[in-house]
């Protein structure tokens, strides 16, 4: 985002923050302001107007609080009222940060549960389960697909098995991926429940399981790259042929023998 969705944005957890410390239910403000973005994405003529440069702040407010008043509790009409008194560089950064904030709201709920770490093991299980099923992974994929039969699918899979929080995003990640591929909405969210804890996330994929010593040797030396923490979710992948990738974000540490092998290919196949 560019800088002014990039403080509108900043302004939007401001108000979150400050209506959840208030004693709001994060559980219900993130129901709504999840629904609330989905309205907004399939209502073209109403995120221009929330979107609208030339309008002031204080109408754009007064136009969502207009419409969203008793329809959706009083502390999601404030988080709502300030985003769309907020300037913003594109229209979709609105509702992009909207979904944000509503998956920030769910986090609040695990970590007042004591759960946050548990869903973070949960949410990246899920992808995991998901990739490693083509059928599952087209399923949930198909942007064609009915919404509802795509989410039943999702409850069939984990409802009873999970923290409420996880099935709520793993419901979230498939009916409003916003664009993205399943594993990068989920990385997302995994990057931003580490934030909370002032940790990273690294997703190590290994030809074999790493030992506990192994582990403990690779977070130490991520964290001393990265200056933070780094919670590890290991992948095992025998194609790799040993040695390990990590991803941290966008930025990729490849040490396998199969990229050296493929490598080697490229410069002979050059000279």
């Amino acid at each position: 985002m560019r800088g002014s969705s990039r403080a509108a944005a900043t302004a939007g957890e401001a108000r979150l923050a400050a209506v959840l410390g208030a004693g709001a239910d994060p559980d219900v403000v993130a129901d709504e302001l999840f629904a609330a973005a989905d309205l907004i994405d399939r209502n073209a003529s109403l995120r221009r107007a929330m979107a609208d440069p030339s309008r002031t702040g204080q109408a754009k407010r007064d136009l969502v609080t207009g419409l969203f008043t008793g329809k959706v509790s009083a502390p999601t009409v404030e988080v709502l009222g300030e985003l769309s008194a907020q300037r913003w560089a594109a229209q979709r950064d609105l509702t992009d940060v909207m979904e944000l904030l509503g998956i920030d709201a769910v986090l609040t709920s695990a970590e007042r549960a004591s759960d946050l770490g548990r869903v973070e093991d949960e949410l990246f299980r899920f992808e995991r389960i998901v990739a490693g099923n083509p059928e599952l992974r087209d399923t949930l994929a198909n942007r064609q697909a009915d919404p509802a039969g795509k989410a039943s699918v999702v409850d069939a899979l984990l409802e009873g098995k999970v923290c409420p929080q996880t099935l709520c995003l793993a419901r979230q990640s498939v009916l409003a991926p916003r664009g993205r591929r399943l594993e990068q909405t989920i990385e997302e969210y995994l990057q931003r429940a580490a934030a909370r804890r002032h940790q990273l996330t690294a997703v190590v994929t290994a030809s074999a399981v790493l030992s506990a010593e192994q582990e403990g040797r690779l977070s130490a030396a991520l964290a001393e790259i990265y200056g933070k923490d780094v919670v590890l979710q290991v992948v095992v992948d025998p194609t790799v042929l040993g040695g390990v990738r990590v991803r941290v974000g966008d930025e990729v540490l490849d040490g396998t023998i199969a990229r050296r092998l493929d490598e080697a290919r490229r410069h002979m196949a050059g000279g």
